[in-house]
């Protein structure tokens, strides 16, 4: 009777070895990159992307979740957005050039990395690089002798701050770009001292931006070189973008989706095997749904790939001292934040510094406004029991308990990430007066999810998780009262003259009799309603006319610069006032075709 108890005592063993085995194995993780079996089914897709997880550069990114760009460089002193390589390096010359100050704005307005524009396009470099003369070095600025790059990391470490770089790849200056070996080598030797001589570095932030150079060639970028510098010299940072460990939401808005999946299938545009994935696939970075069971029944792929949504505090991304009075309002940046750090983003905010050196008063107050805003909103959690981690699965539900006498109008949901991203849709419910009632219902959760209702007198608040993937980990449901904001009704205005007197002669190219002589000081290109579309102007040629037979050409930049990503209004200065009946706008879309502009889309300043 013992033998056979022993026996039954050991196979027991054995058998909760095993199941322990293969709850061990199910439970499997697999950092950053996923490749199916051949035939895998849907639910086994389903299984292995709930157990795909960041790495622990990526995971760190995504908890700083507020982070700041700094376009800063030549283009601030010539006024405008996109330079073209030719500008004289005398004109970069900040007079009271302060990186702390800088800093320290960012640090109390909430912010935990600054990424600065060490090269745009037009090729100027922040620091005295010995790749090219185009740099502060040949600037007047502390006689040369200046480094911005080198000062910003000094603030950032007296802050306690992280530090990321921008590095152009597109050089509009370059003398070797186009031809892509020497160019690709030239990149690389910048990369390198950037990466070498400022310590940690722990964003590298590629846009995509490839065009012509001064030799009118087209550039192939050795994407693959960039990134192992990028391993071999600062292995800790994330690379952005062009990168394969942070994604570009898909517009410069500020505006993230609803449905965020950083375990998705959209293939890293620094792989060779990008555009075939994706068109494949059917996507691109603006696709609404980059992760859900439909797209994953069709991929052979997965990748941890969050999102970061970028946009600029003004309407340009230099400053401009004409939109001084069009930084964005704390409504806006708090629909902004709400819809990037609350859709499971990191927001990147743009603060550029004026051609003093410093971030101006009219930003430094906005932020100051944000962070207060969001200090009153996040101080007072109402849920008492909402950090105890729950482990559950599709169709199961949990009540948190609220503090007495409750007002909430937000709620805030999280997974454990480091777990994976789980949740597929959700809804949460407040108990009022003795019922339960629908507040809100969602999609993704991940790192952070805010939802967003109308103000609620509760004592419980209830989340059910409608479908997951796998079991997934809530760490944190909380509550909270957000004060509501009203727009302001100001509005930017950048035409001067109705537009009742105008009369449309053409419109290829779009010319206008303005009804009378004026004296005009500046036109404004603004897209309508705020779209970028396949027509829109982008390169153009502005002439004026006293009598509509005699036109003389206005010298201008002749570019609407980064327009196709954000398209606000831009408003161009004439070098001097021009006495002028009649405007023409010759434009050609970005793909070099006739543009079409409409008489809505164009504005004038006079000089008054």
């Amino acid at each position: 009777m013992k033998r056979i108890n022993l026996l039954a005592i050991v196979l027991c063993l054995l058998a909760c070895s095993a199941l322990e085995g293969c709850s061990q194995r199910s439970e499997k993780n697999f950092v950053k990159h996923i490749s199916f079996p051949p035939g895998a089914t849907l639910e086994e897709k389903v299984d292995m992307a709930a157990r795909l997880v960041p790495s622990p550069q990526q995971l760190e990114w995504q908890q700083l979740e507020l982070t700041a760009f700094l376009h800063f460089g030549i283009n601030t002193f010539t006024n405008r957005e996109w330079g073209d390589g030719k500008e004289d390096p005398a004109l970069f010359n900040p007079t009271e050039l302060d990186a702390e100050q800088w800093v320290r704005t960012l640090k109390e307005a909430g912010f935990r990395m600054v990424i600065l524009t060490a090269k745009h396009h037009d090729g100027f470099c922040l620091w005295p690089t010995k790749t090219t003369r185009h740099s502060v070095a040949s600037s007047p600025w502390k006689d040369g002798k200046g480094d911005v790059v080198k000062e910003l990391r000094d603030a950032c470490t007296k802050y306690d701050m992280k530090f990321g770089v921008y590095l152009s790849p597109w050089d509009r200056n370059a003398e070797s770009y186009g031809d892509s070996p020497r160019y690709n080598q030239f990149f690389i030797d910048q990369l390198t001292e950037l990466l070498t001589n400022y310590g940690e570095v722990h964003e590298v932030w590629f846009d995509g931006a490839c065009a012509e150079g001064p030799n009118g060639k087209k550039q192939v970028y050795d994407w693959e070189a960039f990134y192992k510098t990028i391993q071999t010299l600062q292995p800790k940072a994330v690379m952005a973008i062009m990168g394969d460990d942070v994604r570009w939401v898909g517009n410069e808005k500020g505006l993230g989706r609803e449905t965020e999946w950083s375990a998705t299938v959209l293939a890293p545009g620094i792989y060779t095997r990008s555009d075939s994935v994706n068109s494949a696939l059917g996507i691109r970075p603006k696709s609404p749904d980059l992760g859900g069971r439909d797209i994953l029944a069709k991929a052979n792929e997965l990748f941890w790939y969050p999102s970061e949504v970028d946009v600029s505090i003004r309407p340009g991304w230099f400053y401009h001292a004409d939109q001084d009075s069009q930084v964005k309002s704390l409504k806006h940046l708090t629909d902004i934040y709400f819809q990037s750090v609350g859709y499971n983003s990191v927001l990147l905010l743009n603060i550029p510094p004026d051609c003093r050196g410093l971030i101006h008063e009219n930003d430094v107050q906005r932020l100051k406004e944000f962070a207060d805003y969001r200090s009153r909103t996040f101080a007072d959690n109402r849920v008492t029991d909402g950090q105890v981690l729950w482990s559950a699965a599709g169709g199961e539900s949990h009540e948190y308990t609220l503090k007495e006498g409750s007002r909430i109008n937000v709620v805030l949901l999280q997974e454990d990430i480091s777990k994976g991203q789980r949740v597929e849709s959700f809804e949460v419910e407040a108990l009022v007066d003795g019922q339960w009632q629908t507040l809100g219902q969602g999609t993704t959760i991940g790192y952070k999810r805010l939802l967003r209702f109308p103000e609620t007198e509760a004592t419980q608040v209830r989340l059910k998780l409608l479908s997951t993937r796998l079991k997934a980990n809530i760490s944190n449901v909380a509550a909270y009262y957000a004060p509501p904001l009203t727009e302001s009704q100001d509005e930017t205005q950048w035409n001067d003259l109705p537009r009742d007197s105008w009369k449309v002669l053409s419109t290829h190219p779009l010319t206008i009799d303005l009804g009378k002589a004026v004296s005009l000081k500046a036109f404004t290109y603004a897209p309508l309603n705020g779209e970028a579309r396949p027509t829109m102007a982008f390169r153009y040629q502005f002439s004026t006319s006293i009598d509509g037979q005699r036109w003389s050409t206005i010298s201008t930049p002749g570019e609407f610069s980064n327009i196709m990503h954000n398209p606000v209004p831009q408003t161009v200065t004439l070098k001097e006032v021009t006495q002028a009946r009649f405007i023409r706008l010759e434009a050609t879309n970005p793909e070099g075709q006739a543009a079409t502009v409409d008489i809505k889309e164009l504005g004038i300043t006079l000089d008054r």
